[in-house]
């Protein structure tokens, strides 16, 4: 068992470097769109605060080049300022003399949030350098940042190797609630796959087919599934690579007694138009793109039996709003049936949130890729680093 932060003793005075996961949706003009990821953070925050730590808190945001005044988080700070009963301030560099001052500067219980850590090119990298240039500002480090602890960056992975450490709130309550869900689920227990792309999901469908009752599959990645099953998918996304794992994955279903469901109609359009309609048969040059409401039906019929449901990824193409109603009815169905729901990915948050039902939803976590590959694994490449609990 991993150590948390509430097994850290004496912090008073001390420098804690936190990492986070600010990695906030924002739109093309900056504005935030969603503060799930700053609100889930606030736990851990406020209790480094109440036992007397000095917290720097480290995130990132997007994928820039190089430094981008978009991607900032200096709006971050002020959204920090209106939610934390302590003096926030904001650094415009991550490393260096500005950074030090300021720290210097600070009294036991205030917090400085540093600037977009992927504005330097040792984060991606995990470049030793910039990790201990990082360490040697700080006495302990907390890493609470879940959705980025599937990838080996300078501020998950190399800091956590040079300092001790812990895992803040979140990401213990991450850990036990996908713990719990696949290895004690509740029956039956249907896991709702979507997406794109079946060679990144072929772990993950392999691991449900052993752990849940039924698979209802959707988004880009089914017509792949359809095509292994011999039926038509006119000119819809498939990967013809993948079709013969695919197979292979619904041939390991039907060994192991489980049932996997795929769509039955679809919401399409003909190839080079926008005009969008129902049916049952994807011929020619139809493109599905979104599950149809017989599939709808299907899919929420399994659902409202379920006694626990996992679900990651779209069931449509989710980011052109013509095609999100499949999407969203899936969100709907899961947020008002009785079973322990848990939902990961961007989204299909964003999705039960659009459904106006999130408070029926029992866990939303805040990650994608590492939701998965905690799923898959049972485990993440910076939760390893973690120091363990002393019993």
């Amino acid at each position: 068992m991993k150590r948390t932060v509430k097994d850290l003793v004496n912090l008073k005075g001390k420098v804690v470097l936190l990492r986070v996961d600010f990695n906030v949706p924002i739109d093309k003009n900056g504005k935030i769109l969603d503060l799930n990821r700053v609100n889930a953070a606030i736990p851990t925050i406020k209790y480094l605060i109440e036992q007397g730590a000095k917290i720097v808190i480290m995130s990132h945001m997007g994928r820039p080049q190089g430094y981008e005044i978009r991607l900032s988080l200096w709006p971050i700070s002020l959204i920090l300022m209106q939610k934390l009963n302590t003096k926030v301030y904001f650094s415009n560099k991550a490393v260096g003399v500005e950074v030090k001052e300021r720290l210097h500067s600070m009294n036991n219980g205030e917090v400085l949030l540093l600037e977009n850590v992927r504005f330097y090119e040792g984060e991606v990298n995990c470049d030793m350098k910039f990790a201990r240039d990082l360490a040697s500002i700080g006495d302990v480090f907390v890493n609470d940042a879940f959705g980025c602890s599937h990838r080996k960056h300078a501020t998950t992975y190399g800091i956590a190797r040079l300092m001790p450490n812990a895992i803040g709130l979140l990401m213990e309550k991450e850990v036990n609630v996908l713990t719990q869900a696949m290895e004690n689920p509740k029956r039956p227990f249907v896991a709702v796959i979507g997406g794109a792309k079946v060679p990144y999901k072929i772990k993950i469908l392999r691991r449900f087919i052993d752990q849940a009752d039924t698979i209802l599959i959707g988004g880009a990645m089914a017509y792949t599934f359809l095509v292994a099953t011999g039926t038509a998918v006119g000119e819809s996304i498939t990967y013809l690579d993948s079709v013969d794992v695919a197979r292979e994955v619904l041939n390991y279903a039907a060994q192991k007694g489980k049932k996997v469901l795929l769509p039955i109609d679809h919401v399409a359009v003909r190839k080079g138009s926008t005009k969008k309609f129902v049916t049952d048969n994807l011929i020619e040059d139809m493109v599905g793109m979104d599950i149809g409401p017989k599939t709808v039906k299907l899919f929420s019929e399994e659902i409202a039996k379920a006694g626990q449901i996992v679900w990651n990824g779209p069931l449509g193409k989710y980011e052109d709003e013509e095609f999100r109603e499949g999407t969203n009815k899936i969100a709907k169905a899961i947020s008002v049936s009785k079973a322990y729901s848990v939902v990961g990915g961007g989204d299909s948050v964003s999705a039960v949130k659009a459904s106006k039902n999130a408070s029926g939803v029992n866990f939303l976590s805040t990650g994608g890729g590492a939701t998965l590959k905690f799923i898959e694994d049972g485990s993440l490449p910076c939760l390893e680093v973690i120091q363990e609990k002393i019993r």
